[in-house]
């Protein structure tokens, strides 16, 4: 978690940011949820227990601000609000993620299955394929 948040601080100095107390503890609670997809609300949520003067909007630029500068990926899961996640590892391709109808569950796929068909799109359609984004929708293995 250090490495991260010191990585995170060299690169928000780079921006003419600094690492604040409150984006701090934004960053911690992201890390210590790391696979649970939070809305920016349950963010908020969890940081105010540990920083009780925050408000929302702090969280909203915060979370604005960390993907604008790659530290974060926003996700729209089809459920009327954005999520997001932390991205460890700037130079990988998002994962994908299959997303439960029944129980609203969220499984991150880790393998990028789509290298193959990437290559193709960009040989046929002579465009650069940066990254994408796959979700699958269906029933998991709980709600069977």
């Amino acid at each position: 978690m250090d490495a991260y948040l010191e990585q995170l601080k060299l690169k928000l100095k780079e921006q003419g940011f600094k690492l604040t107390p409150q984006r701090r503890c934004i960053v911690k609670i992201m890390l210590t949820s790391k696979g649970k997809h939070l809305s920016s609300e349950e963010i908020y949520d969890e940081v105010k227990n540990e920083c009780p003067e925050i408000g929302l909007a702090t969280v909203y630029r915060t979370l604005q601000m960390l993907d604008k500068i790659g530290f974060t990926n926003k996700l729209n899961l089809d459920d009327g609000c954005l999520r997001y996640e932390l991205n460890l590892d700037q130079d990988a391709h998002n994962h994908h993620h299959l997303v439960c109808k029944k129980c609203g569950k969220i499984i991150e796929v880790e393998e990028d299955l789509l290298d193959h068909l990437e290559t193709k799109i960009e040989s046929n359609y002579n465009f650069k394929i940066y990254d994408h984004d796959v979700k699958f929708y269906g029933i998991c293995s709980e709600c069977k």
